[in-house]
């Protein structure tokens, strides 16, 4: 997977929210420990993490918990808005940095 480029899913979600997207690189805000990759779709704060825009498939779980200091960083929902399945995040659990293709595939085998 650190040879492979990712690229963008570019599906009808993606367009519903202005066709704009990055790679965030989530980490734990208690002890920073990057947790995963993911694509952000759109403007605005990030209140879920969907499932089908994770890059690293391990977190594929029933809640989204730190590895390192155990918190719980979000719980797996349905958003109904969109029937889709997603991790709901707690305030404050997490924190995000944008990054580009290079640093990316190096988040990922982490």
């Amino acid at each position: 997977m650190k040879n492979r480029a990712l690229k963008f899913k570019n599906d009808r979600f993606k367009r519903v929210r202005g066709s704009y997207s990055r790679w965030l690189l989530i980490f734990c805000e208690k002890c920073k420990k990057p947790l995963l990759t993911y694509q952000k779709d759109g403007p605005g704060i990030l209140k879920r993490l969907y499932i089908d825009r994770i890059v690293n498939p391990e977190f594929y779980g029933k809640d989204l918990v730190c590895k390192k200091c155990k918190t719980l960083i979000g719980i797996r929902v349905i958003y109904q808005k969109e029937k889709r399945p997603a991790y709901r995040l707690f305030a404050g659990a997490i924190g995000k940095q944008i990054i580009n293709a290079d640093r990316m595939l190096w988040a990922i085998g982490r």
